[in-house]
């Protein structure tokens, strides 16, 4: 029989599972909610992975006791040494699988977007994250805890940032823009302070400040010189993470992959964008850019894949079968409904 793997990418607010084999074929794919052990604990993180587990296991139809060759489970929350050896300890001792591997979900992120041994990735959604590898196996990565670790940017800052320029803006205290009067209308009010307010009093949840990242873009395309810094901000962050990874990694005067993921970056802004891939031809010439354009449970798959004794072709099989589960509607699932289905199953 073909050796059998589990594929995991686990984020802060879903969970993909992908049950495969050394092939390529895709038996099962599941999503469920968060696997982070920083929201729900280790227990409780392993716990819902359990149960994503059993069922992929249950939509492959595997036969009880079917051996898996190998779990490859790559999470948000897995930042820190002690954080990794310890989802490694605890998915082991269920005994998913004959073994174990695990790292940051930004590992798999990597794997999904390039094949070449060379490379790093800047991921920028809610927050933001980087990592790199070298072919020598040598790793660069940030201890990535939000602001207490020097981070700054994605979606949530890029939100914050647009609100309170908005309110300095309409109040004088900072520069005229053309934030002010859009943050108004989105949220329906007639003044940003009068949005502010709202906030104040939760008469606007919170929860829909990250509904500003969209409108703070479309600003800054108007022209808008506030709104344009908060993005040339956000990709000299972005070309600071790409040069500080590669940079340890020796791969700076050398070819090597930049894999750009997570919403803001896959959207493509153009302003953004383009900063982005001219500022890392000016300090890497020999880098070639790409956007993440496949799951990263794919790169998780593929990193399982890489440790089988895989069939010549498997990749381009695994990588058109996860397509084809996306096709099927599994990755149409925004991150709330993700949350609310727990473990859900789509066809491959």
């Amino acid at each position: 029989m073909t050796a059998l793997f589990l594929a995991v990418d686990g984020g802060n607010s879903k969970t993909d599972v992908v049950l495969g084999d050394a092939s390529g074929a895709v038996l099962a794919f599941v999503r469920g909610g968060t696997t982070s052990p920083h929201n729900l604990g280790l227990a409780g993180a392993v716990t819902v992975l359990g149960g994503l587990v059993d069922a992929a296991r249950a939509q492959a139809g595997l036969p009880l006791g079917t051996p898996v060759e190998v779990i490859a489970a790559y999470l948000a929350g897995a930042d820190l040494p002690d954080e990794v050896t310890a989802l490694h300890e605890a998915i082991t001792a269920r005994g998913w699988a004959r073994r174990t591997q695990v790292d940051n979900d930004c590992f798999a992120l990597l794997r999904t977007g390039t094949s070449m041994p060379d490379a790093v990735t800047v991921v920028c959604g809610a927050g933001t994250n980087c990592v790199g590898r070298a072919a020598d196996g040598r790793t660069a990565r940030f201890v990535a805890l939000g602001p207490v670790s020097g981070d700054w940017g994605g979606g949530h800052d890029l939100a914050e940032h647009a609100l309170r320029e908005a309110a300095r803006g309409e109040d004088g205290r900072g520069r005229p823009t053309a934030l002010s009067a859009a943050v108004a209308a989105h949220f329906g009010l007639p003044t940003v302070e009068a949005v502010s307010i709202a906030l104040h009093r939760r008469e606007l949840p919170m929860d829909r400040l990250p509904e500003l990242t969209p409108v703070l873009f479309a600003i800054a395309a108007s022209g808008d010189a506030v709104a344009t810094a908060l993005v040339d901000r956000q990709a000299r962050e972005i070309l600071a993470q790409h040069r500080s990874a590669a940079g340890r990694l020796d791969l700076l005067s050398r070819p090597h992959a930049l894999v750009l993921g997570g919403g803001v970056l896959q959207a493509r802004h153009p302003q953004l964008h383009n900063r982005i891939v001219q500022g890392v031809q000016d300090q890497a010439p020999h880098a070639v850019v790409t956007v993440l354009d496949a799951p990263p449970v794919a790169g998780a798959a593929l990193l399982a894949l890489d440790t089988l004794a895989a069939v010549p072709g498997a990749e381009p099989v695994l990588r058109a079968a996860i397509a084809g589960a996306h096709r099927a509607g599994l990755a149409d699932l925004d991150d709330a409904e993700a949350a609310e289905l727990g473990p859900t199953a789509a066809a491959r």
